[in-house]
């Protein structure tokens, strides 16, 4: 089963090597692919390319490493990944999704989300609060862009 990224997605977390965890509004899945593989799929869906969303973004934001991705362009759906995007251990969530973020216990961070569903993801609270304002800013320059 392929995955498209989506508005009811709040998270795609790696489950091991080949497959991911998805969370959604509701449901959880366990998909046969990887997080960047779900990333680079769910571009082509909505007619572009990872590597075209990736370069853009860093045009955009004067950013060059772990930049958020415009998923989808009318509705501004952007994901922001919580280490490199071809770590491993990279998780990607869902911006628009992100109700509050608290410091874990063991240097990691939990992630609330607006329908009061919760992951806690092995980084720091210090560079999540960073990627949600990256992915954040991002988010309004191009919604000034779309209203100029």
């Amino acid at each position: 089963m392929k995955y498209e990224i989506n508005r009811g997605t709040l998270a795609i977390v790696p489950n091991d090597l080949n497959t991911s965890c998805v969370y959604e509004d509701e449901s959880k899945y366990i998909i046969d692919q990887t997080p960047f593989s779900i990333m680079e799929e769910s571009c082509k869906y909505f007619g572009s390319t990872y590597e075209g969303r990736k370069n853009g973004a860093r045009e955009i934001l004067g950013a060059e490493y772990k930049v958020p991705i415009v998923i989808e362009d009318s509705d501004n759906l952007i994901v922001f990944p919580t280490t490199s995007p071809m770590a491993d251990d990279c998780v990607w969530i869902s911006l628009k999704r992100v109700h509050k973020i608290e410091r874990g216990e063991f240097d990691n961070t939990k992630i609330i989300f607006d329908n009061k569903k919760e992951i806690t993801v092995d980084c720091s609270y210090r560079t999540i609060e960073n990627q949600l304002s990256r992915a954040s800013r991002l988010d309004l320059i191009l919604r000034n862009h779309k209203n100029s």
